[in-house]
């Protein structure tokens, strides 16, 4: 029986030398999985021991297709999913199988299983249900389009003056529609447009970058888009027909470093008998932008959440389990978190290692945008190789707190002597730490 179950595992290791990619897309979007399965045997039901045995080491196939198309965050919110799903209709996604040798071995029955799935068909799956989304791969973007048409004498904007007018801005419907179809969420859709007043931001002029970056926080954007469109009629003209001439002029705002990461303009015409023209010139200038600002918003998105960093996170404050389980459930929402692992826990303070797509002050930011219902918190602290939280009373549960200003210029991690020689209560917080 020994030499058998040798046996098994030696065929196993010659086949994945052979296929030593598992997971690696084949012909036809099919990956190939290497798998074991065990089953008890009922009696002496050793054929149906076995194909229940093939059975698992096929459920096992599809769960690995499964974790590598998804983050470990989506895997953590979605493995309900996993078992109620996808695992019920796993001959669904097999594409082919063979069966590498089995045994009996222990009162059960032992395989090794080579299979192929259709990562198409899996993928396909978790789009029908909602799980795979391309918008998740793509930042959260504000729309601050201000728009000055040949009838109107300034420039018209729902954030800032004038408050009075009508808002409806042709160059932002291009632009929605372009980041629609590219799955660039927008954070504020329609023409449900939000009073700035209501975040405490106040613009000083139309395009004033500070109060945009404030707006987009406030809102949960990752990037602003910041710009002017404007028409004018030409002094060209063919007999009834009028020449209008648009130019649009686009800064993209990144929320995490701050600063100014993409300029695009452009410019359009068109030929109308009447106002129209200046509309249809609008969004043809909009358009060719939006077309332009959506590659390089994907290729910037794509290299920051690439540009990984490893931080400490240091958490206190009182009455801190009950504070310290509310800020774990949050932090499950932020999809850019990779790991975060315990270094030091006590009663009343924890430090972790936290894995980032992102930068220090980018998680500080994220952290900033949630709220708890019997306090604060309070970033104290931000630097590359550090961040720290302290939670504070927050007696009105109204009250929505400020995110900390000017974040990447704050002072480089200290050491803090109050975490230091705690650490009762380790138990119960390492416990819930990994709840």
């Amino acid at each position: 029986m020994v030499f058998k179950l040798r046996f098994l595992l030696i065929a196993c290791i010659i086949v994945v030398f052979y296929f030593p990619l598992t997971g690696v897309i084949a012909a036809g979007q099919d990956s190939v999985h290497i798998t074991t399965g065990r089953h008890e045997i009922s009696g002496q039901d050793t054929v149906g021991a076995k194909k229940a045995a093939v059975r698992d080491a096929l459920e096992k196939a599809v769960q690995n297709a499964f974790t590598s198309m998804i983050s470990p965050q989506q895997l953590g919110k979605n493995l309900d999913f996993l078992y109620d799903q996808l695992l019920v209709r796993t001959m669904d996604f097999v594409s082919t199988y063979r069966l590498i040798n089995g045994i009996v071995h222990n009162g059960a029955y032992l395989v090794g299983v080579e299979s192929k799935i259709s990562l198409e068909l899996v993928e396909k799956h978790l789009h029908d249900s909602g799980i795979f989304n391309q918008a998740r791969n793509n930042p959260k973007v504000l729309l601050l389009i201000g728009e000055q048409g040949p009838e109107d004498t300034q420039p018209l904007s729902w954030w800032w003056q004038p408050a009075d007018q009508s808002y409806n801005s042709i160059a932002e419907k291009s632009l929605t529609a372009v980041f629609d179809q590219a799955r660039i969420p927008l954070v504020v859709t329609g023409n449900n447009y939000p009073d700035p007043a209501a975040y405490h931001v106040i613009f000083s002029a139309m395009d004033d970058q500070t109060a945009a970056m404030a707006m987009g926080q406030a809102l949960g954007a990752d990037m602003v888009v910041l710009g002017m469109a404007s028409a004018r009629k030409s002094a060209n003209r063919m007999g009834n027909e009028k020449t209008f001439e648009a130019d649009v002029s686009f800064t993209i705002l990144d929320m995490a470093s701050r600063k100014e990461v993409i300029h695009t303009t452009a410019a359009a015409t068109a030929k109308s008998v009447n106002s129209r023209g200046a509309d249809q010139a609008l969004a043809q200038a909009a358009d060719t932008a939006g077309q332009m600002m959506k590659e390089k918003i994907q290729v910037f998105w794509a290299q920051a959440m690439k540009a990984k960093s490893t931080f400490d996170l240091y958490v206190e404050g009182d009455n801190f389990l009950i504070r310290f389980i509310a800020l774990k459930r949050q932090l499950k929402e932020i999809r850019e978190i990779e790991n975060i692992s315990p270094r030091e826990l006590g009663s009343s303070h924890a430090i972790m290692e936290v894995t980032y797509k992102g930068p220090p002050t980018q998680f500080a930011n994220a952290v900033m945008l949630k709220t708890f219902e019997d306090f604060g918190i309070e970033v104290s602290m931000v630097s590359d190789n550090a961040v720290k939280i302290k939670f504070v009373a927050f007696p009105d549960k109204n009250a929505v707190p400020q995110p900390p200003q000017n974040l990447p210029n704050m002072n480089a991690a200290q050491p803090d002597t109050s975490f230091q020689g705690s650490d009762k209560g380790q138990g119960i917080v390492q416990e819930t730490l990994h709840e």
